[in-house]
Parts: C-alpha cells; sequence; structure tokens
C-alpha cells in the first residue's frame, strides 16, 4: 500500500504556515507544473498532488481533521472542496479553473475519482459509467503493531471481473453484439414537439440494451451476463507505523467493480487492541504503573522498567512521593505523519506490605516513632 507524501511537504509550508502562505506556495507551485507550461511527463501527476494538498489545507475544518487523522477519512474530509482553484488561475492569465480541471481531472473535476468525490465543477456522466460500491475493512492492531508497523496479506469478498467470460458478459466463445437501435451508444434521442416555433429534445437510455450499447444474445453462466461475479481476492495491506485508533486508509480501485468496469475503493479502518501494561496517551506517549516499595522510595534505588522492546533503568531518588510521573525519553511509539516518538511515563504508586511479620510489625513502630520525633 503506497504512502501518501505529507500535504505540507507537498507544497512546502509548515504546520503553522496562514492562509496566505498556503495559496502563495500552491500558485508559485502549480504554475510551476500546469501542464500547458512544463511539459515533463511528470508535471500532470505533480500538479494533481499539489491541487490535493492544496484542496485541503486552504480549507479551515479539512485542515484541521488532516492534522489530526492524517490521510483518513477521505470521503468526509475531501468532499465539497471550496478551494478558491478560480480565483488563482484567473489571475494567472489562464481561461478558468474549469478548463483546467476538465483536462487534467475529467469532467467532474474530482482528485479521487468519479462519484466518490466531486468537486462541484459541473459535468458528470450517465449513471452506467458509475463506480463500484466501496468495501470497508476492519483490521485489528497491537500496541507492538503501532510501534513497528504491520504489512499482511488479507483476504477481501467482492465483485470482481468475471474469469469465465473476461467481463464481457457473453458466455465462452461468443461476444456481445452492437445494439443497432442507439448504434452502440447506450442512449437515444427522443424529440418533443413543443409548439409550431419549439421542439424540446432529451437523452435517456436505451430501452432495447438498458443503456449498456450492447446486447448479449447468450449470457455467461456465471456472472448471469452482468460481467462480474462474488471472488475473494488477496490484497497486501502495509500499515505505516504510529497510526491510531479509528483512523483509515483509502486503496484506490480494490473495491467492488461496477457493471460498467469501474472498480471502487476498499476503506481499511484501523482497531488498536489495548495493551495489558501500557496506556496509550496522546502525541505518542505511553503510560506504565510501576508499584515501589516505600523504603525503595524513602532511601531511593534503580530499577528496572518494562518497555514495548524490553527494558530500560529508571532512576527512583530518594523522597520521591507516591503518584509522581517519571519519564523515559523515547520510548513511547512512532508519531504518525510526523518524526520522532513519544516517552514512556511511569506511574510511581506505593506497593503497601501484607500479611507483616511480628519483627517487622515492631520495627515500623519503632520508625513511626523515630518519624514523630
Amino acid at each position: 500500500m503506497s504512502r501518501k507524501r505529507d500535504y505540507y511537504e507537498v507544497l512546502g509550508v509548515q504546520k503553522n504556515s496562514s492562509k496566505e502562505e498556503i495559496k502563495n506556495a500552491y500558485r508559485k507551485l502549480a504554475l510551476q507544473y500546469h501542464p500547458d507550461r512544463n511539459k515533463e511527463p511528470t508535471a500532470e501527476e505533480k500538479f494533481k498532488e499539489l491541487s490535493e494538498a492544496y484542496a485541503v489545507l486552504s480549507d479551515d475544518e479539512k485542515r484541521k481533521r488532516y492534522d489530526i487523522y492524517g490521510h483518513v477519512g477521505a470521503e468526509e474530509a475531501f468532499r465539497g472542496s471550496e478551494a478558491n482553484f478560480e480565483e488563482i488561475f484567473r489571475d494567472a492569465g489562464f481561461g478558468g479553473f474549469r478548463d483546467i480541471f476538465d483536462q487534467i481531472f475529467g469532467r467532474r473535476g474530482g482528485f479521487f475519482g468519479d462519484d466518490l468525490f466531486s468537486f462541484g465543477f459541473g459535468g458528470g456522466g450517465s449513471s452506467s459509467r458509475r463506480r463500484g460500491r466501496d468495501i470497508a475493512y476492519d483490521m485489528e492492531l497491537t500496541v507492538e503493531d503501532v510501534l513497528k508497523g504491520k504489512k499482511e496479506e488479507v483476504d477481501v469478498p467482492r465483485f470482481d471481473r468475471c474469469k469465465e467470460c473476461g467481463g464481457s458478459g457473453a458466455a465462452p466463445g461468443t461476444k456481445p453484439r452492437k445494439c443497432t437501435v442507439c448504434d452502440g451508444q447506450g442512449q437515444t434521442k427522443r424529440v418533443y414537439s413543443q409548439n409550431r416555433f419549439s421542439t424540446i429534445v432529451t437523452m435517456e437510455p436505451c430501452r432495447t440494451c438498458q443503456g449498456q450499447g450492447q446486447i448479449i444474445d447468450r449470457p455467461c453462466t456465471n456472472c448471469r451476463g452482468s460481467g462480474r461475479a462474488q471472488q475473494v481476492k488477496k490484497i497486501k495491506l502495509e500499515i505505516p507505523p504510529g497510526v491510531e485508533e479509528g483512523m483509515a486508509f483509502q486503496l484506490r480501485g480494490e473495491g467492488e467493480m461496477s457493471e460498467a468496469g469501474i472498480s471502487g475503493d476498499l476503506i481499511v479502518r484501523l482497531h488498536i487492541k489495548p495493551h495489558p501494561k501500557f496506556e496509550r496517551l496522546e502525541d505518542g506517549h505511553l503510560l506504565y504503573n510501576l508499584d515501589v516499595k516505600f523504603t525503595d522510595l524513602a532511601l531511593g534505588t534503580d530499577l528496572r522498567v518494562p518497555t514495548l522492546e524490553g527494558s530500560e533503568k529508571l532512576k527512583i531518588s530518594q523522597g520521591t512521593p507516591s503518584n509522581a510521573i517519571l519519564q523515559i525519553k523515547g520510548k513511547g511509539l512512532p508519531r504518525y505523519g510526523s518524526t520522532g516518538r513519544g516517552d514512556l511515563h511511569v506511574r510511581i504508586n506505593v506497593k503497601v506490605p501484607t500479611n507483616l511479620t511480628d519483627r517487622q510489625k515492631a520495627l515500623l513502630k519503632e520508625l513511626h516513632k523515630e518519624l514523630d520525633n
């Protein structure tokens, strides 16, 4: 599973940059990589990447979600972007953003697919060209997986291209034939006379071929002429370190295939099991509760504390109070989308002895008297 670059890195700005700084950075880079100016093979992909980053970081709410969750919750985070592309490209002397995005992203203008993400640029195709359904897959991780990341091959049941007919919908050895009523267009024209001065012309799905543009005389028995069948596909997932509970990753084209042959996406939702020893805190920090004898707190000592990677020595200073929190630097979890690791926070708890012997009771009573003096 490929990992997207950080949006701030894409635009070359800092996380605390203002909206105006982000706008200026995008304007400069977008004009540099605009396909009408830059004919390098990678320019179009670079332009797409820049525009995707700007669509998110120029919107306060979407930027806030991105800062918290990173590249997750994509459908909710990116739907209906209101980024001011038109203003940027109009000022630069280009003829409006619609022409640019029709050229680069297609008529719908979405960065992430035909129907799942729409940026309100108009257009849109017929229902016969719709994407397949998105699939949600829930993946359970351990805290150790969060530390190191995880690679796993999983089985995902989905509708996919029929292996018997290759997706044509026709029985093996046969082919669909072009619909003669609509001439393979999937649409027919209807003309209504409104009055002697005007007429109304409408396009509607062809009733003979049901809008498909072709007719199957002998349907495939495996998929019943739909061109797709239920299958199980093995998909390799690569979860990076530092992920959080509830994050979701989007794998393009790994969802169900529609009858038009366009696949939806696979949305991998992450769930992290509680750890028996460590509690997760914010910013990659972990918390461990350490029971310590009263005498160790009073006199001071060195103790070994468990971590996710073995154990570390912790110095208990003389007179350390109960409920004090000590830290072992860098022994927490990685921070997703950032550098460095959190710390291991160690909460000190007094271990109260039970079932004391007579001699131990006598010694404690003697100490108690000494402390009162």
